[in-house]
C-alpha cells in the first residue's frame, strides 16, 4: 500500500507510523528522516538543505521533494510505503501526484488522525522531560512521576521544553491549520482520504487504523 498520513502535532503520528508500517510490512518515509539522512551522508540535497536551516530559512518545497522522490525510488519501497510529515501542503501534494504519475504508480489512502484541538493542547503541553536523560518523558495527567518534579528513574529535575508550551503548541496548530489541513480536503476530491479518532490506548487507534485501511484497500 502506498499511504500518506496526516493529522495535527500532538495526534501521535510518528508511533502510528512506525506500528503501521511494521504490520504492512512497508517503509516509513518521514521528513525528519529524510532531512537527516541527506545531511549526515552529505548528499547535494543535504548540503542544500542544510544551508537553508543554517540561515535561519524554510528548506524549499523543491527540495523536500526532490528527497521524498530519491527515497520512494529505493528498492524496499516498490512494494509501497508510509508517508509521514511529507506533503506538508498543497503544492507538496500536487507535486506528488506528478510524481507518482510519471512512475505510473496513485496512492491507496490518505490516513487522517483526529483528534480535537483541546486534547492536543493537554497532550503536548502536560509533557515533563527530565533534564539529565530527554529519554525519561512523564505527562502530568496520563502518566505523573511519582513526586511531582521527579524523575521516577533517575531523580533528575522535570520541566516543561519550551516547545510544548500551551503558546507555543496553539501557534503550530495554527501553522496545521493554514498549510497541512487543506490537502485533506485536496485528498477528499480524490476519494483517497480515511478518518479516524486518534483517541484511546495506542494499541486501539492502530487496530482502528488497520481495519479503516482494510476497508479501504477492499473497495479498491
Amino acid at each position: 500500500m502506498r499511504i500518506v498520513l496526516v493529522g495535527p502535532p500532538g495526534a501521535g503520528k510518528g508511533t502510528q507510523a512506525t506500528r503501521l508500517a511494521e504490520k504492512l510490512k512497508i517503509p516509513h518515509i518521514s521528513t525528519g528522516d529524510l532531512f537527516r539522512t541527506n545531511m549526515s551522508r552529505q548528499t547535494e540535497l543535504g548540503k542544500l538543505a542544510k544551508s537553508y536551516i543554517e540561515a535561519g530559512e524554510l528548506v524549499p518545497d523543491e527540495v523536500t521533494i526532490g528527497m521524498a522522490k530519491d527515497r520512494m525510488e529505493q528498492p524496499d519501497a516498490a512494494g509501497g510505503f508510509l508517508l509521514d510529515g511529507f506533503p506538508r501542503n498543497v503544492p507538496q501534494a500536487e507535486a506528488l501526484d506528478e510524481l507518482l504519475q510519471t512512475e505510473r504508480m496513485q496512492l491507496d489512502a490518505v490516513l487522517d488522525l483526529e483528534v480535537p484541538e483541546e486534547e492536543v493542547v493537554k497532550r503536548i503541553a502536560g509533557r515533563r522531560v527530565c533534564r539529565n536523560d530527554s529519554a525519561h518523558v512523564f505527562h502530568v495527567t496520563y502518566s505523573p512521576p511519582r513526586q511531582e518534579g521527579v524523575c521516577d528513574l533517575c531523580g533528575g529535575e522535570l520541566y516543561q521544553r519550551h516547545d510544548d508550551s500551551e503558546e507555543t503548541v496553539r501557534t503550530r496548530l495554527e501553522v496545521y491549520h493554514t498549510q497541512t489541513e487543506p490537502i485533506i480536503d485536496y485528498y477528499k476530491t480524490q476519494g483517497l482520504v480515511v478518518t479516524i479518532s486518534a483517541l484511546g490506548k495506542v494499541d486501539e487507534v492502530t487496530r482502528r487504523a488497520l481495519e479503516a485501511l482494510n476497508r479501504e484497500g477492499d473497495a479498491a
